[in-house]
């Protein structure tokens, strides 16, 4: 167990996951999720089908927790490099997931920089993953490209980044390889029945193709006080004010995108969106 202090005070405690977490872990990033890719999400499935995976590596696993409570966590599972018939064995992650509320907070970072030291501890020889391409490289991760790894056919793009943890790894290059078992990931009647066992949040779909919601929040305007606009985010209500260049000014129940400023609670609209699926 590792805590973690910022300002003299504990910020939360990384540890491993234990069957007791599980329930908790999976609503925690079923809330991280929601909405960000499509309406709804799968990573709380994700987890389950990590957990009972062979390739799954819970040495190196962690979850972080603050007053009882799991606020984050990044789930390692193992992954191959395959060039013809020479195969490296690495590991790759995801979900990491971090409470939405308590975003901002450096939880998601904290997680990362902990078990990339337990992985190399361990003596995993690297670590690829396709995520978030500006997020990662600040823990050293670089675009896959640069070492001759793609995707398993053959495609490198910014998402595919890799970390090499040895001089031998650094040389590695082929097809990135991922367990089999992610495949299970596309049972719709597993997931569905997987969503009863948690509360029924709202869906949301802001534009055609592929979403991401990352950069700002999903949010909606709860009440309105001259020009300060309330906005219901989960469980929190967000004072914000508008941003000068918004092309529409929300009402009651608009939704909306907003900025959020953790450290000083300051919020701003940037955007009035539409929920594509009331059209339907």
């Amino acid at each position: 167990m590792n805590v973690v202090y910022r300002d003299g005070r504990e910020l939360c405690i990384i540890r491993a996951e234990t069957p007791a977490d599980y329930k908790a872990a999976e609503l925690m990033t079923m809330r991280s999720f929601w909405n960000k890719y499509w309406p709804g999400c799968s990573e709380h499935f994700l987890i389950r089908i990590i957990r009972e995976s062979e390739d799954y590596i819970p040495e190196i696993s962690r979850i972080a927790e603050l007053d009882g409570r799991i606020i984050g966590a990044v789930y390692y599972t193992r992954a191959w490099i395959v060039d013809g018939d020479t195969r490296h064995e690495i590991a790759t992650f995801g979900p990491l997931a971090v409470e939405p509320t308590l975003e901002g907070n450096n939880i998601g970072g904290i997680l990362m920089t902990e078990t990339i030291k337990l992985a190399k501890e361990a003596g995993i020889a690297g670590i690829a993953l396709m995520g978030e391409p500006d997020y990662y490289p600040r823990f050293g991760f670089e675009r896959g490209a640069a070492y001759g790894i793609t995707d398993p056919q053959g495609n490198t793009f910014d998402a595919l980044m890799y970390l090499p943890l040895t001089d031998e790894a650094r040389s590695y290059k082929g097809k990135l390889i991922e367990s089999s078992d992610f495949e299970k990931l596309g049972d719709e009647k597993r997931l569905e029945e997987i969503n009863r066992e948690f509360p029924q949040y709202r869906r949301v779909k802001v534009q055609e193709g592929f979403m991401q919601i990352f950069a700002q929040h999903l949010g909606v305007v709860e009440s309105i006080d001259g020009g300060t606009f309330t906005v219901r985010y989960w469980e929190l209500q967000i004072p914000a004010e508008l941003s000068d260049d918004i092309a529409q000014k929300p009402v009651k129940g608009s939704d909306v995108l907003f900025s959020w400023d953790h450290h000083t609670n300051r919020a701003v609209i940037t955007k009035v969106v539409k929920n594509l699926l009331d059209e339907q």
